[in-house]
């Protein structure tokens, strides 16, 4: 009997145990940047610098998904998965103990290596799990791991930072890391290694167009998301005229948005896969459209907040979708869909940044998103109408057969 096979609760356990690591990793990626200001103190360095400690977590995911995803094609991914927290709780632990910036940032960079490569193999875990036409909501609750990061885990870190100490934070991460790799252990099932997995076969997935093209979704369409996000204390600050006491709030907001997305999407991807994937990019775009509008008051921001983070919801539609179009070849494709939107995560607020410098205001993000998201939808429309080209090629040879 298969894990798939056996009754309740056990698959629930094992997506429970694979969130926990997807909370771990949620936490230390996004509070790094509230607790900027305390560790750039402490290590007698400027603001500007002290972020490339958040630019190498970036790096690592980017680098460490691909080059892990290959390396490791032929470990059992139970294992692989207990490796990754390892290194990724290291990592952390060592960011803790940090003596100058540099370490902060070679750590930083050390934890970030197992990012993508982590959630990549969780989806294949929890997907293998539960029957086909669940597959999309069971990545979602892994992904609940992240999104629960940022309206509890984020605020909780920022405290533990003001109060006793940023290195604190880590050192937390660090403990969380190794309880989701605990709870894999325990919970897991074991699995033989896949005996004609290779580098070479998960590289073949590369030669696929259609792995490129979801892949470019996800890096351009997502850009908006971060965008806003990252200048969104500015905004609160210049534009809507309200106290810093209100960003907590309007994070949580986006949190929220965030959790109700991935817990409410799934079930229409699990029928309809890329028709969801269009309609996101299509709410994405509106919302970010209203933004500018909506951050002149203090509740319509916040709700425009909470609709934007309900899109993120696209990371879990994506993951399923490199899974259908991958072929044999799934642990490359399933990585990196993490690099693609950390690559968001570098293109978003980069070209907001310039968007402000040129004097367009804070609100400009929002407009520069809604550009981003149809660009993903552009890049949407090419890969539905691949699809459709595919589709009806074995009708079109039937009927010359006949």
């Amino acid at each position: 009997m298969t894990l798939k096979d056996a009754p309740q609760p056990w698959p629930s356990l094992v997506i429970f145990a694979l969130a926990m690591g997807g909370f771990a990793i949620g936490v230390t990626e996004f509070a790094t940047m509230s607790l900027l200001p305390y560790f750039a103190k402490d290590l007698a360095v400027d603001a500007p610098t002290a972020g490339h400690a958040i630019s190498a977590y970036a790096l690592g995911v980017v680098v460490g998904a691909p080059i892990i995803a290959v390396l490791a094609a032929r470990m059992a991914r139970r294992t692989l998965l207990i490796v990754l927290m390892g290194v990724f709780a290291l990592g952390n632990a060592l960011a803790g103990l940090s003596p100058n910036y540099h370490w902060l940032v070679a750590f930083r960079f050390l934890s970030g290596l197992p990012h993508g490569a982590y959630f990549g193999i969780a989806a294949m875990v929890a997907s293998s799990l539960v029957p086909a036409n669940k597959r999309t909501k069971a990545i979602g609750q892994i992904f609940l791991g992240l999104t629960a990061a940022t309206v509890i885990g984020v605020p909780a870190a920022n405290w533990l930072g003001q109060e006793i100490g940023w290195r604190w934070s880590f050192g937390v991460v660090a403990l969380l890391g190794l309880t989701a790799l605990t709870l894999v252990a325990l919970l897991a099932p074991n699995d033989d290694p896949d005996k004609e997995s290779s580098p070479l076969r998960e590289l073949g997935a590369l030669k696929r167009p259609q792995v490129w093209l979801t892949l470019a979704i996800g890096a351009i369409g997502f850009g908006g998301l971060f965008a806003v996000y990252t200048y969104l204390a500015s905004t609160l600050s210049d534009v809507t005229h309200v106290s810093s006491l209100y960003l907590p709030l309007v994070l949580c907001a986006f949190g929220l948005g965030l959790t109700a997305g991935n817990l409410i999407v799934p079930l229409f991807a699990d029928r309809a896969l890329m028709p969801t994937a269009g309609a996101l990019l299509v709410w994405t775009a509106v919302t970010l459209a209203l933004y500018a509008a909506a951050a002149h008051n203090i509740w319509a921001i916040t709700a425009d907040v909470f609709l934007i983070g309900c899109g993120g919801a696209l990371a879990t539609v994506l993951q399923t979708r490199l899974m259908d179009i991958s072929g044999e070849a799934q642990a490359l494709p399933a990585a990196l869909n993490h690099s693609a939107f950390n690559t968001a995560n570098a293109i978003g607020p980069w070209l907001g940044g310039l968007a402000i410098g040129a004097g367009f205001g804070w609100t400009a993000t929002g407009w520069v998103g809604f550009a981003l998201a149809l660009g993903g939808l552009s890049i949407w429309l090419v890969s539905v109408a691949i699809d459709s080209r595919i589709e009806s090629e074995p009708k079109l040879l039937e009927d010359a057969a006949e």
